[in-house]
């Protein structure tokens, strides 16, 4: 009787062995939702973000400006061009310690009108096909800038001082045939024969130009 007592209570003390380590194990472990939603994700911080990187690293953006467009002149005329222009020079004007002072002149041979406004390019050229010379013309704001309309056969001038190139005692002496001459806002270019001398060093400024006028009746 003894054993039988024996043989249920160790039966008994296993079942109930068995069932607390089953009821541990569930609740040691959970469903993967729960645990999945129970997960804290790391959170960025606005500083960490890519745009805030970017505008901490390159600031506000600027606007850029558009240049005004040019206001079209009151004739209506187009810009004289070097095809439909022939140029000129007067020299009786004299000089003066060394310059000597000329008019540039540059007489509109289409047919039709055509606008000088602004400063021509002057350079003192080897020939009608030669690159320039030392350096190009500067100029010379004491005369305003001017819009002047040319029908066809009528001229604009501008004043073209020239210094003499035995001035400069560092000049390296070039001969030059004549002047190559750009319109304003011209690409192209007329050739003036007349011949002197020029200096090969850029640094030394032989020519200068004023805006162009119309020429005196």
């Amino acid at each position: 009787m003894t054993a039988q007592r024996t043989k249920n209570g160790l039966a008994l003390t296993t079942a109930v062995a068995a069932a607390a380590l089953l009821l541990s194990g569930c609740g040691a472990s959970k469903p993967p939702a729960q645990a999945a939603s129970e997960t804290v994700a790391p959170t960025a911080s606005s500083s960490d973000t890519p745009s805030s990187a970017a505008a901490a690293g390159t600031g506000t953006a600027q606007p850029t400006s558009t240049p005004p467009a040019l206001a079209p002149t009151e004739s209506g005329a187009a810009l004289c061009k070097a095809a439909s222009l022939t140029a000129t020079t007067d020299s009786t004007g004299g000089g003066a310690a060394g310059s000597v002072y000329m008019q540039l002149i540059l007489t509109n041979s289409g047919a039709e009108p055509c606008l000088l406004a602004g400063f021509a390019g002057v350079s003192l050229a080897a020939d009608a096909n030669g690159e320039p010379i030392g350096a190009a013309a500067t100029r010379d704001d004491s005369t305003p800038v001017t819009e002047v309309l040319l029908a066809p056969g009528q001229a604009g001038t501008a004043t073209l001082r020239y210094t003499q190139a035995g001035n400069y005692p560092d000049c390296t002496r070039t001969p030059a045939a004549g002047f190559r001459i750009y319109p304003p806002d011209d690409t192209e270019s007329l050739f003036l024969a007349q011949p002197m001398d020029a200096c090969s060093n850029t640094d030394i400024d032989l020519l200068t130009i004023g805006a162009f006028q119309a020429k005196a009746k």
